[in-house]
């Protein structure tokens, strides 16, 4: 049986695909010599592996768990003659870290970055009947010059560091297209009002072109216009007739079929979606469609027992933001990884917020050069995702510490407001700031209620927290922008004790607590006292669930329960009652 079989680009679907999932020959090349000695030439590769899960996995069959420097994978794929009339894209919905592919014994494309998706048009290298396609991905988290997010340095995990991921982590498919097709459609839907702009992609100019949009309500027509378009890109806009805004559980979202017409025939069509919402700054405010919303977030790094970094199935992925959502909190903070679209459309349908972030860990951002890797696969990741409404902010970086260069945090700062105005951005998560930030946001572990306590009685005195080390720098907070407690909690937790009451092969922040009840009321404590502060627009608790030897997740690895319902009804009403800042 083929794995994870749906339509990986939920926001632009064609009938006309394959997924290419399942099983794929696999050679680990562990010597990385495979490109000096062709291996892309050879008939057969005596392992196999089951695609899209990572050979560190164990769904993929292989679950090696050191360091692969080299792996390459081969597949036969069948092409009918009708197929060639018009052009066949090979899809990736990511590989870790630098992909070079092969079609025929030809290459077809390189791309570079272990978090983001990306195609080649490979029809020029196809022949009619089987054809065979090898992959190559070369990966050194050691390097200091590739992000690895929280995959482990070492040959083991530990801390908050885990096991990795190298080679193709998400579907790869197939895609047969016309000649002429959109590539792209990206969408502002931010006017409350109903006025839509696009900005229309084709994969090349095309003389008489039109596009035609429709767009549906919950089954009604509210939209269908018609666009002449000029040159590869253009701008349109238009006006829904019925207005219903896309909200944290309010996930209110228009289906739009956009249809290109070249010399008055149809060539094209693609089905997607959008939703209205707009998000503003307003002093210790980040409002949503002009309410203020306290956002409850949850620290999510998307990370499972069996597939690693990739979700078992589809039903997984909706599972996460259900058992959130189930606890009250109304958002996640997706953090050191580019999570995959499929989670991103249930975040849509599920109206949940969620912060995009990059795997900036294991890169060293002191060199200058390494922006020349950075910034190109952290903007695709932005591209890629700006039309799904459940984005309500960026964090292109997470902890950097001090000493490293502001400039380079500033210059992606920058670059992300200029392909994104329409959502906040924070520089640098949690550490220390830079002078550029849309908010202000610290990390902080303290196990006591009563350190928030006071922190509002400071800040009500006009009497500002910042991390030491911002203070030190000169970037302090100054009570100008909105403010989040972006990480806290933490709580280690598990039942297994030995006679001096330590918890072993376990990794959480704090004391661990002796009873659940013990728990309980410190999660509940902390938690009330920060919503508890006028100023703070927001809070983020350290985690969903445990990631292997991190052990401080409010529900297990493999996502069972930690707790009996009655602990959870209690954190779900600490949550889900209403914060300082929204009354």
């Amino acid at each position: 049986m083929i794995p994870r079989q749906e339509y990986p680009r939920p926001q632009f679907v064609r009938e006309n695909w394959q997924n290419l999932n399942g099983e794929w020959e696999f050679f680990n090349d562990l010597s990385a010599s495979g490109i000096d000695r062709e291996i892309w030439k050879k008939e057969k590769f005596e392992e196999t592996i089951t695609v899209p899960f990572c050979p560190e996995s164990d769904l993929s069959g292989i679950g090696y768990k050191d360091f692969m420097p080299s792996v390459w994978y081969a597949k036969e794929i069948e092409i009918t003659k009708e197929r060639l009339d018009g052009r066949v894209i090979l899809h990736f919905g990511a590989c870790d870290y630098k992909t070079t592919v092969y079609v025929n014994g030809q290459i077809v494309g390189k791309h570079v970055g272990g978090y983001t998706s990306f195609e080649f048009d490979i029809t020029d290298a196809l022949v009619e009947g089987k054809n065979r396609v090898v992959v190559n991905a070369l990966d050194d988290v050691r390097s200091a010059k590739q992000p690895a997010g929280k995959q482990s340095p070492k040959s083991y995990s530990y801390g908050c560091h885990y096991t990795r991921t190298t080679g193709i982590w998400q579907t790869v498919w197939l895609e047969f297209v016309p000649v002429n097709y959109i590539a792209n459609v990206k969408v502002n839907a931010t006017d409350l009002g109903g006025k839509v702009l696009l900005e229309t992609k084709l994969n090349k100019y095309c003389k008489n072109a039109e596009l035609k949009v429709k767009v549906y309500l919950e089954g009604e027509t509210v939209a269908d216009e018609s666009f002449s378009l000029c040159g590869t890109v253009s701008s349109q806009s238009f006006n829904v007739s019925k207005i219903k805004l896309w909200a944290a559980g309010e996930p209110n979202l228009y289906d739009v079929t956009y249809t290109l017409v070249v010399d008055g025939k149809e060539v094209d069509t693609v089905n997607a979606y959008f939703g209205i919402r707009r998000i503003d700054i307003d002093g210790y405010h980040v409002r949503i469609n002009g309410e203020s919303v306290f956002q409850r977030l949850i620290l999510d790094q998307g990370f499972y027992p069996d597939g690693i970094y990739t979700a078992p199935t589809d039903e997984a992925l909706k599972h996460d933001i259900e058992l959130s959502m189930n606890l009250g909190f109304n958002g996640a903070r997706l953090h050191e990884k580019v999570f995959e679209e499929r989670f991103l459309y249930y975040a849509d349908k599920l109206g949940y917020l969620v912060w995009g972030e990059y795997p900036n860990w294991g890169i060293d951002i002191s060199d200058p050069m390494t922006l020349h890797t950075y910034i190109p696969e952290w903007l695709e990741s932005v591209e890629r995702d700006y039309n799904h409404p459940s984005i309500i902010g960026w964090c292109p970086y997470n902890e950097t510490a001090d000493g490293q260069i502001d400039s380079n945090i500033s210059a992606v700062y920058l670059a992300t407001k200029a392909v994104d105005s329409t959502r906040p951005v924070i520089d640098t998560s949690g550490w220390r700031h830079t002078e550029k930030t849309d908010i202000y946001d610290i990390h902080n572990y303290n196990q006591d209620p009563n350190f928030f306590r006071e922190l509002k009685a400071k800040f009500l005195a006009g009497e500002f927290y910042s991390n030491d080390m911002n203070v030190k720098r000169g970037c302090g907070y100054d009570g100008k922008l909105p403010y989040m407690v972006s990480e806290y909690g933490g709580i280690k937790w598990i039942p297994q004790m030995d006679d001096n009451n330590d918890r072993k092969v376990s990794w959480g922040y704090g004391n661990a607590p002796k009873t659940m009840e013990e728990f309980c009321d410190r999660y509940c404590g902390i938690t009330a006292a920060i919503m508890d502060i006028p100023t703070i627009m927001g809070f983020c608790y350290t985690q969903l669930t445990d990631v292997e030897q991190e052990q401080n997740g409010l529900y297990y690895y493999d996502r069972t329960t930690k707790f009996p319902k009655e602990i959870y009804d209690k954190i779900r009403k600490t949550n889900t009652a209403k914060a300082a800042i929204e009354e």
